[in-house]
Protein backbone atom coordinates (compact mmCIF):
# COMPACT_ATOMS: atom_id res chain seq x y z
CA UNK A 1 0.00 0.00 0.00
CA UNK A 2 1.27 3.45 -0.87
CA UNK A 3 0.65 6.62 1.06
CA UNK A 4 -3.02 7.53 1.47
CA UNK A 5 -4.03 11.06 2.50
CA UNK A 6 -7.59 11.22 3.80
CA UNK A 7 -9.89 12.99 6.24
CA UNK A 8 -9.29 11.93 9.82
CA UNK A 9 -11.88 9.93 11.75
CA UNK A 10 -12.37 9.48 15.48
CA UNK A 11 -10.69 6.07 15.13
CA UNK A 12 -7.47 7.85 14.07
CA UNK A 13 -7.22 9.92 17.25
CA UNK A 14 -5.03 7.51 19.28
CA UNK A 15 -2.38 7.59 16.51
CA UNK A 16 -2.75 11.36 16.05
CA UNK A 17 -2.41 11.78 19.81
CA UNK A 18 0.72 9.61 19.96
CA UNK A 19 2.40 11.64 17.21
CA UNK A 20 1.51 14.95 18.85
CA UNK A 21 2.46 13.89 22.36
CA UNK A 22 5.85 12.77 21.04
CA UNK A 23 6.34 16.27 19.62
CA UNK A 24 5.29 17.82 22.93
CA UNK A 25 7.86 15.71 24.82
CA UNK A 26 10.76 16.07 22.42
CA UNK A 27 10.43 19.15 20.23
CA UNK A 28 9.90 22.90 20.34
CA UNK A 29 7.79 22.54 17.18
CA UNK A 30 4.79 22.97 19.48
CA UNK A 31 4.73 25.26 22.47
CA UNK A 32 2.40 22.87 24.26
CA UNK A 33 4.23 21.57 27.32
CA UNK A 34 1.76 19.13 28.85
CA UNK A 35 0.82 16.03 26.90
CA UNK A 36 -2.77 15.87 25.70
CA UNK A 37 -5.33 13.28 26.71
CA UNK A 38 -7.58 11.38 24.35
CA UNK A 39 -10.54 13.38 25.70
CA UNK A 40 -8.75 16.65 24.87
CA UNK A 41 -8.05 15.39 21.35
CA UNK A 42 -11.69 14.40 20.95
CA UNK A 43 -12.75 17.97 21.81
CA UNK A 44 -10.10 19.30 19.39
CA UNK A 45 -11.43 16.95 16.70
CA UNK A 46 -15.01 18.13 17.30
CA UNK A 47 -13.91 21.77 16.93
CA UNK A 48 -12.68 21.11 13.36
CA UNK A 49 -15.53 21.40 10.89
CA UNK A 50 -15.88 21.06 7.13
CA UNK A 51 -14.03 24.38 6.64
CA UNK A 52 -11.20 23.31 8.95
CA UNK A 53 -10.21 19.77 8.01
CA UNK A 54 -7.94 17.33 9.78
CA UNK A 55 -6.11 15.06 7.34
CA UNK A 56 -4.08 11.95 8.09
CA UNK A 57 -1.38 10.20 6.10
CA UNK A 58 -1.64 6.44 6.26
CA UNK A 59 0.53 3.67 4.90
CA UNK A 60 0.96 -0.02 5.66
CA UNK A 61 2.43 0.97 9.02
CA UNK A 62 -0.69 2.88 10.04
CA UNK A 63 -1.05 6.64 10.58
CA UNK A 64 2.33 8.25 9.83
CA UNK A 65 1.34 11.90 9.96
CA UNK A 66 -1.46 14.40 10.26
CA UNK A 67 -2.22 18.00 9.43
CA UNK A 68 -4.94 20.57 9.98
CA UNK A 69 -6.25 23.87 8.79
CA UNK A 70 -7.47 25.77 11.85
CA UNK A 71 -9.08 29.18 12.26
CA UNK A 72 -6.63 32.06 12.83
CA UNK A 73 -9.27 33.96 14.80
CA UNK A 74 -12.92 33.80 15.75
CA UNK A 75 -13.46 37.28 14.26
CA UNK A 76 -15.51 37.17 11.05
CA UNK A 77 -12.99 39.12 8.99
CA UNK A 78 -10.48 36.28 9.45
CA UNK A 79 -12.86 33.59 8.18
CA UNK A 80 -10.87 32.89 5.00
CA UNK A 81 -7.47 32.89 6.72
CA UNK A 82 -6.35 29.65 8.35
CA UNK A 83 -3.28 28.31 10.10
CA UNK A 84 -1.71 24.98 9.20
CA UNK A 85 -0.33 22.43 11.63
CA UNK A 86 1.60 19.40 10.46
CA UNK A 87 3.25 16.53 12.32
CA UNK A 88 4.94 13.38 11.01
CA UNK A 89 5.66 10.28 13.10
CA UNK A 90 9.33 10.29 14.14
CA UNK A 91 10.17 7.04 12.35
CA UNK A 92 8.57 8.29 9.12
CA UNK A 93 10.36 11.64 8.76
CA UNK A 94 12.22 12.14 5.48
CA UNK A 95 9.88 10.04 3.33
CA UNK A 96 7.93 12.93 1.73
CA UNK A 97 4.94 12.54 4.04
CA UNK A 98 5.05 16.17 5.19
CA UNK A 99 5.10 17.40 1.60
CA UNK A 100 2.18 15.18 0.62
CA UNK A 101 0.16 16.30 3.65
CA UNK A 102 0.88 20.00 3.17
CA UNK A 103 0.01 19.88 -0.53
CA UNK A 104 -3.24 18.08 0.33
CA UNK A 105 -4.04 20.71 2.97
CA UNK A 106 -3.43 23.52 0.46
CA UNK A 107 -5.63 21.77 -2.11
CA UNK A 108 -8.36 21.45 0.54
CA UNK A 109 -7.95 25.11 1.45
CA UNK A 110 -8.42 26.13 -2.18
CA UNK A 111 -11.42 23.83 -2.61
CA UNK A 112 -13.05 25.21 0.55
CA UNK A 113 -12.43 28.81 -0.52
CA UNK A 114 -9.81 29.93 1.96
CA UNK A 115 -7.64 32.81 0.86
CA UNK A 116 -4.47 32.59 2.97
CA UNK A 117 -2.73 29.87 4.98
CA UNK A 118 -0.40 31.03 7.74
CA UNK A 119 2.42 28.88 9.09
CA UNK A 120 3.98 29.66 12.45
CA UNK A 121 7.25 27.72 12.68
CA UNK A 122 9.67 27.60 15.56
CA UNK A 123 12.95 29.22 14.51
CA UNK A 124 15.59 26.57 14.00
CA UNK A 125 13.15 24.11 12.39
CA UNK A 126 14.89 24.26 9.02
CA UNK A 127 13.06 21.20 7.67
CA UNK A 128 9.63 22.75 8.27
CA UNK A 129 10.69 26.09 6.79
CA UNK A 130 12.07 24.30 3.69
CA UNK A 131 8.90 22.22 3.38
CA UNK A 132 6.69 25.29 3.50
CA UNK A 133 8.86 27.13 0.94
CA UNK A 134 8.66 24.12 -1.41
CA UNK A 135 4.88 24.36 -1.19
CA UNK A 136 4.73 28.08 -2.02
CA UNK A 137 4.96 29.80 1.37
CA UNK A 138 7.00 32.97 1.79
CA UNK A 139 8.47 34.53 4.92
CA UNK A 140 6.50 37.46 6.32
CA UNK A 141 8.10 38.01 9.70
CA UNK A 142 9.56 36.85 12.96
CA UNK A 143 8.03 37.10 16.41
CA UNK A 144 10.92 37.17 18.84
CA UNK A 145 11.07 35.11 22.03
CA UNK A 146 7.38 34.24 22.08
CA UNK A 147 7.65 30.58 23.10
CA UNK A 148 9.20 29.22 26.30
CA UNK A 149 10.05 25.53 26.35
CA UNK A 150 12.91 23.34 27.53
CA UNK A 151 14.29 26.20 29.63
CA UNK A 152 14.73 28.71 26.83
CA UNK A 153 12.98 31.24 24.59
CA UNK A 154 12.15 30.49 20.96
CA UNK A 155 11.44 32.83 18.07
CA UNK A 156 8.58 32.11 15.69
CA UNK A 157 8.95 32.39 11.93
CA UNK A 158 5.71 33.46 10.26
CA UNK A 159 5.11 32.38 6.67
CA UNK A 160 2.10 32.68 4.37
CA UNK A 161 0.73 31.08 1.25
CA UNK A 162 -1.85 33.00 -0.78
CA UNK A 163 -4.28 30.46 -2.15
CA UNK A 164 -6.35 32.78 -4.33
CA UNK A 165 -5.61 36.01 -6.07
CA UNK A 166 -9.06 36.82 -7.44
CA UNK A 167 -9.79 39.62 -4.97
CA UNK A 168 -6.44 41.31 -5.64
CA UNK A 169 -6.94 41.05 -9.39
CA UNK A 170 -10.33 42.79 -9.15
CA UNK A 171 -8.83 45.90 -7.53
Amino acid sequence: MGLLIRRATLADLPAVLAIYNHAIRTSPSTFDIDEKTLQEREAWFAAHDARHPILVAEDAGGIVGWGTLSPMSTRAGWSRTVEDSLYVRADAIGRGIGTALLRALLDEGRRIGHHVVIAQITAGNAASVALHRRCGFVDVGVAHEVGWKFGRWYDLIIMECLLSTEERELR
